[in-house]
């Protein structure tokens, strides 16, 4: 006969969300196991950039939401044993005419009501800013509580503090079958034994619909490709993130003024300076199912809206380039809920390109339902049934 373990919550997904979630949950004394199809942050954690912003979060909830998990993340640099590469130099938006300019002083206002440290900049803060922004920018806008990451190292981090709590981590450990027996356990088939677990949460990110229908639930997740180039230069070019105002509306769906290519991509500069001065260099956005190949026109397109807003880092050396996916949801909200239908059963996933931004303030709501204790936020926005999908009968 097959042995089977028996815990109280399994953590299904071993990302940047599930490890967070086994920290908070392990660190309040809950009995955390974590199961990771593959090895650690080998899925979207690995293929995406550090930064933990408030800067491109829709004004009010989202914002704040990304304020407080900015806070944690400054708290868990002095509180965790590895160093994750922690920077709080803060983030640049910039524009490139006057009607983005326009727009970003909305923005700013929205911002400022909503309590956050946002300000415009004019042309001569973005020269102070770097000698290598082009000449005819307009100007930008700034929040200073923005922060950087390495999102493997912070992984592996809150894991190694997990585990100091007894978690039990194990990788290489797939989920092939979910369902509840007849004592209302949980009933985890793996390819490394069976589990059973009074509360199981599904931290998987672009698959968890694949976890959802195991047990008849629908989860309104859809992956996002997106391409990242790593690059470098003799000099630094910026110390902080910088984003093209574009980028929001990109995000967000909203009509921008760019050749078609471009826009049919949803590439937008994004460029992250790294610990060792190399730079991260995105964005594209594209539903293109599960496939993760680098598309090289893409990547061409990136780079050439780098080179407009940075035309001296034309000779960049470019050492890599992936493509990664981000769980979508329709109003870019990320689930972070409990499943009625199915008590017991969390959703912890749908953050798109704010997994690293989240990744705290998720795992310590997933802790505080858990525990049955108030939410350090509202959680109202992020439930699984407002989307209105039930579960199948």
């Amino acid at each position: 006969m097959t042995n089977i373990c028996h815990r109280d919550v399994v953590v299904i997904g071993g990302g940047i969300i599930g490890s967070s979630i086994a920290y908070y949950c392990s660190k309040s004394g809950l009995d955390i196991t974590v199961l990771e199809k593959k090895e650690l942050a080998s899925g979207t954690s690995s293929k995406c950039d550090g930064n933990i912003l408030a800067v491109d979060k829709d004004p009010g909830f989202d914002s704040q939401m990304s304020l407080k998990s900015q806070q944690m993340v400054n708290e868990l640099n002095n509180e965790l044993e590895i160093p994750f590469e922690y920077r709080s130099p803060g983030s640049v938006l910039v524009c490139e005419n006057d009607t983005e300019m326009e727009a970003a002083q909305k923005w700013v206002q929205q911002q400022q009501e909503a309590g956050l440290d946002f300000r415009m900049l004019d042309r001569e803060d973005l020269r102070n800013e770097s000698d290598y922004f082009a000449d005819d920018l307009r100007g930008g806008l700034e929040c200073r509580t923005d922060s950087i990451v390495n999102p493997y190292m912070l992984t592996y981090s809150m894991i190694h503090r997990a585990k100091q709590f007894d978690a039990k981590i194990h990788t290489n450990t797939e989920v092939k079958n979910l369902y509840k027996n007849q004592v209302n356990q949980f009933v985890i088939e793996t390819n490394n034994g069976t589990f059973t677990a009074n509360k199981v949460v599904n931290a998987c990110g672009v698959w968890a619909p694949f976890i959802g229908e195991m047990l008849g639930i629908d989860i309104p997740i859809k992956p996002r490709k997106g391409h990242v180039i790593v690059a470098s230069r003799q000099q630094p070019v910026t110390v902080r993130n910088v984003m093209e105002f574009g980028y929001l509306i990109s995000k967000f769906g909203g009509e921008r003024h760019v050749d078609p290519v471009t826009d049919k991509y949803g590439v937008a500069l994004v460029f992250e300076p790294t610990v060792s001065q190399n730079f991260l260099i995105g964005s594209s956005r594209q539903f293109n199912g599960y496939e993760t190949k680098v598309d090289h026109e893409v990547i061409k397109y990136v780079a050439k809206r780098a080179v407009r807003f940075f035309p001296k880092i034309e000779d960049m050396t470019v050492i890599r380039t992936y493509a990664g996916l981000r769980p979508w949801t329709a109003d870019h909200l990320p689930i972070i809920s409990n499943v009625e239908k199915v008590p017991g059963f969390y959703i912890a996933a749908g953050h798109e390109g704010d997994g690293i931004s989240l990744a705290a303030i998720t795992g310590k709501v997933i802790e505080e339902m858990i525990n049955e204790n108030d939410t350090s936020i509202p959680i109202e926005a992020l439930r699984y049934d407002r989307f209105h999908v039930n579960a199948k009968p």
